[in-house]
């Protein structure tokens, strides 16, 4: 890829940013940021198109960061490296269906579980994440404000996958038994190499989950309004 379609892509991408921020609705059921609490009074079925509208878009800023930071950071070389070398994404022991036939077998609780496991497992990593992108020499301010857009409306997400587990099966606040503390161990400065393969890891591994979150609760979506019809 050419340095002119990759400064392109900065301009286009510096010049939407502004609107995608604004187009987004706050999961918290008023134009506010304030207690999460008011959402019950929202429909269930607005509440899920809005649980749904913020999974899309952080799948979609979270495919611009991961983009972002291969072209800046991650020669092709490297990139052939990570996917022969056989780093894990850390969701990989979550006990998620990832082929197509076990997702449909499983049921709107196991869905909605399955959702809330993958957002809670990536909320402390994002955090990590930020902490080591600021020490990059020549990091654009574009990928610093997207990961920390992201990590923002992940615990928004959080929260609405939450009260959508209240509504439709009458259960109390859950979390997961997922812990992080096979990332979040690393102390002190990793050699400059290291550091960039194992973020570049994390980006790609939580584009795919925040893929599958989206494609989780639209399956989900789609059985309450077509049961029979849901690919």
């Amino acid at each position: 890829m050419t340095m002119t379609t990759v400064i392109q892509r900065g301009v286009w991408a510096v010049l939407l940013w502004p609107y995608l921020l604004t187009c987004s609705l706050p999961l918290d059921c008023k134009e506010d940021h304030d207690s999460f609490s008011r959402c019950p009074s929202i429909s269930q079925e607005k509440l899920l198109d809005r649980v749904i509208q913020h999974a899309e878009l952080i799948y979609r800023v979270s495919e611009e960061s991961c983009s972002l930071f291969e072209e800046m950071f991650v020669p092709f070389p490297l990139q052939l490296q990570r996917n022969q070398a056989g780093y894990a994404c850390i969701t990989k022991t979550l006990p998620i269906p990832s082929s197509k036939s076990e997702i449909q077998q499983i049921s709107d609780k196991w869905l909605l579980h399955s959702v809330l496991m993958l957002v809670q497992s990536w909320i402390e990593p994002l955090v990590y994440l930020q902490a080591t992108l600021d020490r990059y020499d020549g990091a654009p301010d574009m990928l610093l404000n997207k990961t920390k857009w992201v990590s923002l409306k992940l615990i928004s997400l959080e929260q609405g996958v939450v009260v959508l587990i209240k509504k439709m099966l009458n259960e109390g606040m859950t979390t997961t038994a997922y812990s992080e503390q096979g990332l979040l161990q690393y102390d002190g400065q990793p050699e400059m190499l290291e550091s960039i393969m194992r973020d570049y890891t994390l980006l790609s591994c939580f584009k795919k989950d925040a893929h599958k979150m989206e494609i989780l609760l639209k399956l989900l979506k789609c059985r309450q309004t077509d049961a029979y019809n849901c690919a």
